[in-house]
């Protein structure tokens, strides 16, 4: 008989089209701009936000070809899948560093197609064509940091 996979409770009530937008959006980050994923989140139903750790501000021209990027992701109608792996599989396929140190040995992959794959205990859809279209309605910059903050819904 095969036992299932200890996990760790999830302890807060998320929207899964908002949050899998995140993980779409966090992938394009990356393959735009070259940086990690977004340093804080803050994702509700009606608007979110995320920052990011980027060595200069978007311009308007990038912030707006992030938005096309991402509304094209969606529109490929990919599947939301997840895997169960080991904390030892993980090393070196994903950065660990946000696992809290009561972390089960057993983490969730959540994989967005062929498109994004991290790991994350929160609600997803099942398929990118349940999410709608994804707006970005303000973005800020902040020089000492070097942080920029986008603030987006799903309409």
């Amino acid at each position: 008989m095969e036992q299932q996979p200890h996990l760790n409770d999830h302890n807060k009530q998320e929207y899964p089209p908002m949050h899998t937008t995140e993980h779409i959006i966090n992938q394009t980050m990356i393959r735009l701009f070259g940086c990690g994923r977004s340093i804080s989140a803050h994702i509700e139903r009606k608007k979110s936000k995320l920052d990011y750790r980027l060595a200069d501000c978007p311009a308007e021209e990038e912030v707006k070809k992030l938005e096309e990027a991402v509304n094209e992701v969606i529109a490929r109608h990919l599947p939301v899948t997840t895997e169960f792996i080991t904390q030892e599989e993980a090393q070196g396929r994903f950065d660990l560093k946000r696992l809290p140190d009561s972390a089960s040995e057993t983490v969730r992959v959540v994989k967005v197609g062929d498109y994004d794959e991290c790991l994350c205990i929160g609600a997803h859809v099942e398929n990118t064509s349940e999410i709608g279209t994804f707006k970005i309605i303000s973005h800020d910059w902040d020089e000492e940091a070097k942080r920029w903050r986008m603030r987006f819904k799903l309409v």
